[in-house]
């Protein structure tokens, strides 16, 4: 992906965990908000991140309700244990000031249910199942990924203007993808 972020990263962590993404890769960044759901983690993300607002709670309830709209977040980072599209679209649905640039990275394990074909038992890819076919779901994942992130992106008025993104681990059933919105001045 060529385009990065001219500012300042402002991060959304939807699942935390032990806080291994961060030492990594966020250690340096000075605002943020995370989300666990396990109190033991969240007492660490706390000691880890003293400038950022740490949520012990699930992070697709509390993005709905507006958890972390405090924050100008212009780098969101979803790594859930299985499906991200709930907190996706609880993010884009929920009530918040907007970023002009967003990038979102996403760690995506729901292709291992779609290749045992049971997307249809998914909630967020009933429009997928009904647009390609429960069958090709699986094979056709990445474009379906791309094609939701453009329709949650439309609703809050940005384009898709970066994409990329590619299958690893077992038999390819995880998915990694990165986008960057952009909205009109």
């Amino acid at each position: 992906m060529r385009k990065r972020l001219a500012v300042t990263p402002v991060v959304l962590e939807t699942h935390g965990g032990n806080g291994r993404v961060y030492e990594r890769v966020y250690g340096d960044v000075a605002q943020g908000a995370v989300f666990e759901v396990d109190a033991a983690k969240a007492e660490v993300l706390c000691k880890q991140r003293p400038t950022w607002s740490v949520y012990q709670a699930r992070s697709d309830v509390m993005l709905a309700e507006g958890a972390a709209a405090h924050l100008p977040v212009n780098l969101v980072d979803v790594d859930p244990y299985g499906e991200p599209w709930p907190c996706l679209d609880a993010f884009f649905r929920s009530e918040r000031a907007r970023a002009p640039r967003l990038a979102v990275a996403v760690n995506d394990g729901l292709r291992q249910k779609l290749r045992l074909q049971g997307g249809w038992s998914v909630g967020s890819m009933r429009a997928a199942v009904e647009k390609w076919g429960n069958a090709v779901l699986h094979e056709r994942y990445l474009e379906v990924c791309r094609w939701k992130m453009e329709m949650l992106g439309a609703l809050q008025g940005y384009t898709l203007t970066g994409w990329t993104g590619y299958y690893c681990g077992y038999n390819d059933d995880m998915t990694h993808y990165a986008a960057v919105l952009e909205r009109a001045a």
